[in-house]
């Protein structure tokens, strides 16, 4: 089951994360137009995807996990743009990594938004 409040919550921080990402490659040389709408929107891909999943795991491992599995491919294409390996690929990966957790820590944590399932467990086992 889909929570609102989750979906529009992690979104909002991989918007957010976008405009951090598109920042932090800025000051490495000048990100076209096309590639600061890619930046964002990836990372807002990645917190909607958080949102709606319903991978039962620990937060902090499905925030790293969805973080991972979203930044290799964007590792391969600024490997493949000529960026090098440091640059071009682990540093992708290493903010998707960050990210991911960051968005589920905020999310799941400070927010108290978890999973539906989670939450629904959490409110029977005080019943009982």
């Amino acid at each position: 089951m889909i929570y609102e409040k989750r979906v529009v919550s992690t979104t909002i921080w991989g918007i957010i994360f976008g405009f951090i990402s598109w920042g932090l490659i800025g000051i490495s040389g000048k990100v076209s137009l096309f590639g600061a709408i890619a930046i964002i929107l990836w990372w807002s891909l990645l917190g909607f995807t958080v949102g709606i999943s319903a991978w039962k795991i620990k937060w902090w491992l499905h925030g790293i996990l969805l973080g991972l599995f979203f930044s290799i491919p964007a590792g391969f294409f600024c490997l493949w743009s000529k960026l090098g390996v440091g640059m071009g690929f682990v540093l992708p990966i290493i903010l998707g990594i960050i990210f991911g957790l960051l968005i589920e820590l905020l999310t799941t944590v400070v927010f108290k938004a978890e999973m539906r399932e989670a939450k629904e467990k959490k409110e029977e086992a005080k019943e009982e």
